[in-house]
Parts: structure tokens; sequence; C-alpha cells
């Protein structure tokens, strides 16, 4: 197994780079904040970016946790990949991570100034320093389960050829709670409202009459009870309506909403 470096200062693009040199090289997979990527998807481990301090994150990208170690060992172990790209903020942590995942020694070591332009890195350390953002390697439907309450978009890698662009790769911008200035906190009462205002502007609702939220670390469960207008197809609405309320809880919140679970009280 060949085993490569990317090293770079944090926030200098390393992950939005990792993607290119993997296939430009033929690299399948890739080790960034405590992840095991491949083919777009996370193959093991857990996310640094869900640490609640700098510290924190830190110790996860170096897989201190020996259950942590120990499923990406694991991980890797059962894809067997040909060769890892591992990012790191120096040489010595590039090693020490080779070394925690029972990894051979690293053949070579690329810089983020070989690969991406001074301009570049200057808008990715601009990014990160004053928005806070962090990139994943990993299409962002792969991330909202795991990241359920961040804010989390999608970002696409697009190749030029001609007049047209073409998308080569996705990846994803998260801002991690150890990026912000406080905490990040969104109350029920104002999913409730987002759901009311959601639901009550279709003509298919006359009220609601209850909500409870049920909430998880992969995401929320809403359950929802509805007074519906009468002359309407009950099940077409209802179904209209989940559809509704999901989108617009997650669009505005970052929540992965799980289910909508509504009930039908009656008719008005």
């Amino acid at each position: 197994m060949e085993i490569y470096g990317l090293v770079g200062k944090s926030g200098t693009g390393k992950s939005y780079q990792s993607l290119s040199i993997c296939r430009e090289r033929g690299i399948p997979c890739i080790i960034d904040d405590g992840l095991f990527i491949g083919k777009n998807r996370i193959y093991g481990g857990k996310s640094a970016k869900k640490a609640g301090t700098m510290i924190g994150a830190i110790k996860t990208a170096l897989f201190t946790d020996e259950d942590h170690k120990a499923e990406v060992v694991e991980a890797i172990k059962k894809r067997n990949p040909e060769s890892i790209l591992i990012l790191g903020t120096s040489d010595r942590m590039i090693y020490r991570i080779a070394e925690r995942l029972e990894l051979p020694e690293p053949g070579e070591l690329i810089r983020i100034e070989d690969v991406s332009d001074e301009e570049d890195i200057v808008t990715a350390q601009t990014q990160r320093n004053l928005n806070g953002k962090h990139a994943i390697p990993v299409a962002t439907f792969q991330l909202k389960r795991e990241f359920s309450g961040y804010f989390l978009r999608p970002l696409k890698i697009l190749r030029r050829v001609g007049t047209k662009s073409t998308v080569v790769a996705e990846k994803s911008e998260v801002r991690p709670t150890f990026s912000y200035l406080g905490g990040y906190i969104i109350s029920e009462r104002a999913v409730y409202d987002i759901v009311k205002c959601a639901v009550m502007s279709s003509e298919e609702i006359n009220k609601i009459t209850g909500m409870d939220i049920e909430k998880s670390d992969s995401g929320m469960v809403l359950y929802i009870e509805l007074i519906l207008s009468y002359g309407i197809r009950v099940k077409e609405s209802a179904a209209a309506v989940q559809d509704k309320i999901k989108k617009e809880v997650e669009d505005l919140t970052g929540f992965n909403i799980t289910a909508v679970n509504i009930t039908v009280k009656g008719l008005a």
C-alpha cells in the first residue's frame, strides 16, 4: 500500500485540493480530520469538525481515541486500497497519523503550495478565518445525518472543457461548533413557527392542533396534528405537507429531518 501526505497549514485548502490530487494520481482513499473517505463517501471514523473545541478537533484528527482508531484501522483493512492520501498540517502530523493507523510510512509528501496558487490559498484562509468555513471531501447527502444541526452546503469542483463546465467531484462546506464565537441553538419554538408558516400558506390546511419534536444526534422527528380543509384529497394533501415541512425546516435550520409524522385530526 502506498501512502501519500498532503501538508499545509490549517485553512489553506487541503480538503479542497485533495480530490483533484486523488483523481490525477489515481489515489482511491483519503484520511482527513478523523475520517476514512473513498469514492465520495465515508468508510469509517468520525469527523473532527463535530468536536466542541479546537483541542478536541486535533485529538480526533490524530485518532487518539482507541475505539475511533480501531474502527478506522478495521475499515482500511476491509477496503485494502492500493494507496491513501493523508491530510495534515505538518510532516510530523502525517507520520503520526500513519503510525496510529498502522499504515506504512508515507513515501511522498505533497505541499499545498505545489498544488494551489497563492491567491487560492489566501481565499481559503479568508473563508476559514472570517466565516469559519471548513471543507469536507464528501458529498453533502452523505453528511446530513452526521452533521444535523450544522450549517452545511454542497460545493462542486468544476473542470472546464472548451465552453462548458463539467462537475468532476463534490464536497461539502460545514461550519463546526469550534469556529463560532459563542453557541448555536435553535429553540423548539422557532421550529414550530417555521412549520406553522410552511403549512398555513397552503389552502389544504385549516390549522395545526399540536406538534411534538423528538431530537437525536442524527436528526429530528416531527409529530404534527392537523385539521385539513373540507373537500380536499386527504392522503395526497398530507404527503405534500410532509414534503414541504421537511424541506422548509431543513433549509432554514440545518437539521436533518428523519421523519415528519402527520396525524389528521379532522376536516373543517
